[in-house]
């Protein structure tokens, strides 16, 4: 009987509560993570080991145009996502320590915006020489590089009034710029002229292209972005033809052929949402926009329970070298060819690297689920969910991940924390 209750009080000893698990986040994602452009990694070795791609391998579209698969694919990606953190994190503690890890994002954001050479371009990473890119940036790498400073403004983490001023002059050239390319996003060189659109019916563009001309009226007062705002909502689009304001009361919806859970492509759409609830006056709309939300919390609420799939002491290999990839490698002429060589390449990776499958499937899916539950502005839902998000934060050992996709655990905390005020 003894033995057992020392069991008992060493495993309660060693218990971690949600908080200390979300410090604990937050320390190996700036320990491991972040590099020297200010940049959030895919994944590190666990002591940092990273291959960076090389100019070369930039030039000659390896592993693929779109980097898919390469330890630095999306920067402006999850920088953008990580600014509801770290924002969030600078309303409550106001340190000054805080303040400046998020301005570090936003350097990263604007280091990716201007190293090409195309106006508009949306860098995913940086090669070895600090200044070569792929040549393909995507919608989801604009949308949150624009929520992220959106974001950074709105909540006031700004310093002065200059650098306030300075981001949303930012934010405006990179929408006027995207609205001049009829809403797609150009690209800096081949094998195609843009990649992604914002003008997509359905969940893929409705909140998208709502959030940036509500922002931009927010922004400059200007009448005709509002009546953009109007004529896009009330727009029907689609093979149903359903105005882009019913596509987000419906809430998000995952991408076809990618899997049963998908939260974290889906939630750029719901920060959009999140963002238009904020912003909206009219009390119909914001009421719309309200149940989208809370249709995507209820909907990303069914992956918490994937932690029960996550062996945290799980041994399977994980290669950093992404150049297995190269494997499947052709020469690209269009769009369609670099998808095609980059789906073809991850799945090489996929073979070589079976941890990565099992963190994209049973961390990274729960660790976005939890955070988009907590964006759903309904407060007696989001606290019923409360102790299912409490145990996918302190499920892991991030530690011992590779990906960074467990970052998403602190947005959930700190809004979890402003849910309580």
């Amino acid at each position: 009987m003894r033995f057992f209750i020392f069991l008992l009080i060493t495993h309660l000893a060693g218990a971690i509560t949600p908080e200390q698990a979300v410090q604990n986040a937050h320390d190996e994602l700036w320990r491991r993570f972040v590099d020297e452009h200010h940049l959030i990694l895919d994944y590190v070795g666990l002591k940092g080991e990273i291959v960076r791609p090389t100019p070369e391998d930039c030039r000659e579209m390896k592993p693929s145009a779109l980097s898919w698969g390469v330890p630095n694919e999306d920067g402006p990606m999850f920088n953008g996502l990580y600014l509801d953190a770290a924002c969030n994190r600078w309303t409550i503690t106001r340190k000054d320590e805080d303040r400046a890890k998020a301005r570090r994002l936003i350097d990263g954001l604007i280091k990716v915006s201007t190293i090409g050479r195309t106006p508009g371009f949306i860098a995913r990473g940086i090669a070895t020489d600090g200044k070569t890119t792929y040549s393909m940036g995507s919608n989801d790498q604009t949308t949150p590089w624009l929520y992220g400073i959106w974001r950074y403004v709105t909540d006031g983490v700004a310093k002065d009034e200059a650098e306030k001023k300075n981001l949303v002059t930012r934010f405006i050239e990179q929408v006027t710029i995207l609205e001049q390319n009829g809403w797609k996003m150009p690209t800096d060189g081949p094998p195609s002229k843009y990649r992604g659109d914002f003008l997509k019916p359905g969940w893929e563009g409705a909140p998208r292209i709502l959030f940036v001309t509500k922002a931009m009226y927010h922004f400059t007062g200007e009448a005709r972005w509002r009546q953009l705002y109007l004529d896009f909502a009330n727009e029907k689009v689609g093979r149903n033809q359903r105005t882009r304001l019913e596509f987000c009361r419906t809430g998000m919806v995952f991408d076809p052929g990618q899997g049963e859970r998908h939260s974290w492509t889906g939630s750029e759409g719901v920060i959009c949402l999140r963002a238009l609830w904020e912003m909206e006056t009219d009390a119909a709309w914001k009421a719309a926009y309200a149940e989208g939300l809370r249709h995507s919390a209820e909907l990303s609420a069914k992956s918490l329970d994937l932690i029960k799939k996550f062996d945290v002491n799980g041994a399977e290999v994980f290669h950093v070298d992404w150049r297995v990839m190269n494997e499947a490698w052709k020469p690209q002429h269009s769009e369609a060819d670099a998808v095609d060589v980059a789906v073809a390449g991850l799945r090489v990776q996929g073979k070589a690297s079976p941890r990565m499958h099992i963190e994209k499937d049973y961390l990274r899916e729960p660790c976005f689920a939890a955070w988009v539950v907590t964006l759903c502005p309904d407060r007696e839902f989001a606290m019923s969910r409360r102790t299912a998000i409490e145990k996918v934060i302190t499920h892991y050992d991030f530690s011992r991940v590779y990906l960074s996709q467990f970052f998403p655990v602190e947005s959930a905390w700190w809004r979890l924390q402003l849910l309580k005020t």
